[in-house]
């Protein structure tokens, strides 16, 4: 029952052909109720019709000749109703043919006399004592359907025609003509299992027909399908067989141009790409250069600065402090291009996270004491052992930190590293300015800064965020932000403790209400 079900949910095919079969079936079942019920009631009207006007004509016979009895004494009553009774009876075996039953009246004269009888053996008692009471009630021919018993306990369906008689010196008698329905039963059921198989012919045709125009729909749908799966694999070159000028063959001359445009898109944007990662990788090695002869020119000028002017002293640190900045924007693009190019990759080793967030802390503690701000740390563990690239995670965490220490206003930044048998989470927490809910989507983004007339007294280049989430991306982890005005952001970083292992859960909430304070 599940896979009939799930094979409904995936094919259309199977969908029409079931709901064909199902309308087909209720329409056939309709109709052929209706045509039995008409044909049937045909047949039983023309079998009581035929029935009623061969009694009347057997009665008024046999009326007419005991009439004649009556009139003229030498005629035998006892031959006449013989003779009645040979007419009327069928040759052949019981239940083939007309029977017939004289029943003598309760109301007729007592004497000796008695000419009640019945033909092949008929129980006479298988005329209903209503249907008799009925008969003497009136004087016009009366019918009913009731069951003939013959000798032997055999019974049989049967029309009953009757009517009240009177017999000279006799008085009256009740006389019956009874029809066996039995070829009228067979003609029925003949009737009947006719129709039944027309219909089953009839819903097997139907659905024959309706899978045969099903395949020739979803054929070219199905194909069109596959095409476009293997499109979105990669294969671009892939496109429909058109070979007809049909609803289906528009369709495939459609989905043809869609490709032939996406591949030309793709391939444009894919040479914008290379070129793009080419100018910026060969910038950057280009401009190491120039770089290297600015920072020993600078560092020769720094170190004498003690023997300038002040305001030139000045220039000359601000000079270092702007080549230190270039130099890590150029570092960030190396990594960014690599990151682009997909050949970053990792030095995977093992080592102690806990250790390592304490080693990053504790390099930037100057620094966040400059904007009077404190970092403290919390760990469910002391040693967590992670495999994976210890220098990109503590990129990581210097950016994270880095980050929260810019943005915190003088206020306490709180780091917690909680780990499980498969994963471990790195959460960073400042309770400064805060993120809009409509920047959450675009912290991450290069280049991307809340607010352009921010301090970058610290050198921020923008790419600190999106390559920290390109690191952590990179062992097959991830990187959330979440972030209110006024209650500060929140950092999670959460990786598997060995690197391209699967998440399993989220340790840390990064709602961060459920954090320890």
């Amino acid at each position: 029952m599940r896979s009939l079900s799930s094979r409904l949910r995936n094919s259309l095919a199977a969908r029409v052909l079931v709901s064909t079969v199902l309308l087909s079936m209720s329409v056939v079942w309709l109709s052929s109720s209706a045509l039995d019920s008409r044909l049937s009631e045909g047949v039983k009207k023309v079998n009581l019709d035929s029935s009623i006007n061969e009694a009347r004509s057997t009665i008024v016979g046999a009326i007419y000749r005991l009439a004649l009895a009556n009139v003229n004494p030498k005629i035998e009553v006892k031959k006449i109703i013989d003779d009645v009774v040979v007419s009327v009876r069928t040759a052949g075996t019981s239940g083939s043919g007309r029977e017939i039953a004289i029943l003598k009246a309760p109301t007729s004269i007592k004497n000796d006399l008695n000419y009640q009888t019945t033909s092949n053996f008929v129980d006479p008692l298988s005329i209903p004592q209503e249907f008799r009471s009925k008969i003497r009630a009136n004087k016009e021919l009366q019918w009913k359907y009731i069951t003939m018993q013959y000798a032997g306990n055999v019974q049989v369906p049967a029309i009953a025609v009757g009517q009240l008689i009177k017999v000279p010196r006799a008085g009256s008698y009740e006389i019956y003509l009874l029809f066996p329905l039995t070829n009228q039963n067979k003609t029925l059921d003949l009737i009947t299992n006719s129709i039944l198989f027309t219909g089953i012919a009839l819903v097997l045709l139907i659905s024959l027909i309706t899978w045969l125009l099903a395949r020739q729909v979803i054929r070219p749908v199905r194909e069109a399908a596959r095409i476009a799966g293997e499109f979105t694999a990669g294969d671009l070159d892939k496109r429909m067989q058109v070979n007809s000028k049909d609803e289906i063959a528009a369709l495939g001359n459609s989905f043809n141009e869609m490709a032939q445009s996406i591949q030309e898109q793709i391939s444009r944007l894919e040479n914008l790409s290379r070129v793009q990662q080419r100018f910026v990788s060969d910038v950057s090695h280009e401009l190491r250069t120039p770089l290297t002869t600015l920072r020993m020119a600078s560092g020769v000028i720094y170190e004498a600065r003690a023997t300038f002017d002040p305001q030139i002293a000045r220039s000359a640190e601000l000079l270092v402090a702007q080549i230190d900045r270039f130099e890590r924007l150029l570092e960030d693009l190396l990594e960014v291009s690599r990151f682009d190019a997909e050949v970053a990759l990792l030095e995977i080793t093992d080592f102690n996270v806990v250790n390592a967030v304490k080693r990053c802390i504790a390099d930037l503690v100057l620094v966040a004491r400059e904007e009077s701000t404190t970092i403290s740390l919390f760990a469910n563990e002391d040693e967590i052992m992670l495999k994976g690239d210890v220098r990109r995670i503590e990129r990581i965490l210097r950016n994270l930190l880095t980050n929260a220490i810019d943005h915190a206003e003088a206020k306490p930044i709180e780091v917690v590293i909680i780990s499980d048998d498969h994963d471990v989470a790195i959460s960073v927490r400042d309770f400064g300015g805060g993120l809009d809910e409509s920047s959450l989507t675009r912290v991450f983004d290069r280049f991307w800064r809340e607010d352009p007339s921010r301090s970058r007294e610290h050198g921020g280049t923008g790419l600190g965020l999106s390559i920290a989430l390109e690191d952590a991306r990179l062992h097959n982890g991830e990187l959330e932000a979440w972030g209110r005005p006024g209650m500060g952001a929140h950092f999670v970083l959460t990786l598997p403790l060995v690197a391209g292992d699967q998440i399993e859960s989220r340790i840390i909430s990064l709602t961060p209400s459920s954090l320890p304070r």
